[in-house]
């Protein structure tokens, strides 16, 4: 593993700024440590369909997850003047106040992380999603919270997002939902 000291400036989006980040190291890696403070927290909670936006000083308490060239998935909790703490999936708008330090850890190449990525995806779970599309993400937050895996894959001709389990179409999020709510998804985290 590499440690990567960021700073970053008042005004700086702090999800665009580790999706840059990753992409200009090519590299996957992990948040290990964040100190600093928000002027806009912009995060989306369990069930809502648009993300919520916090104004302020909002001091940052915990950043953590993961991110790569494809993306970053990452969790962030802060607290507000009162004291109170707010959190969720970190989401494009969230705005450094006065500054913000991390400490991002970088996988090498080679050893653990080449033998991981080597392999092609055997998931038994395929799905077509849409950038900003809420269903879609509704869709990976399912799929994450189930710790079930899943390729993402071209989508064909019809709305997003699109779902299909052993290569059989089974629909859109609600078709998922429902799935999940039967409790026909716990097999396939076993095979």
């Amino acid at each position: 593993m590499r440690a990567l000291p960021i700073h970053l400036e008042a005004g700086s989006d702090l999800r665009a700024s580790l999706e840059q980040l990753a992409a200009r190291e090519s590299s996957s890696g992990f948040v290990l440590s964040v100190v600093g403070n928000l002027s806009q927290a912009s995060f989306a909670c369990p069930g809502l369909d648009e993300p919520t936006v916090l104004r302020g000083e909002l001091e940052i308490i915990t950043l953590q997850g993961t991110l790569s060239p494809q993306g970053v998935h990452l969790h962030l909790s802060f607290s507000d003047p009162g004291c109170q703490v707010w959190g969720g999936h970190l989401e494009h708008g969230s705005l450094v106040l006065k500054g913000a330090d991390l400490l991002v850890g970088f996988l090498e190449a080679g050893g653990a992380q080449t033998e991981a990525a080597a392999p092609v995806s055997q998931a038994r779970v395929q799905v077509s999603l849409a950038e900003g599309c809420a269903w879609s993400r509704r869709t990976e937050r399912l799929l994450q919270g189930l710790g079930l895996p899943y390729d993402v894959v071209a989508a064909g001709p019809g709305p997003l997002p699109q779902i299909r389990i052993d290569g059989q179409w089974i629909g859109g999020y609600n078709e998922l939902a429902a799935l999940h709510a039967r409790g026909s998804l716990q097999a396939l985290r076993h095979g």
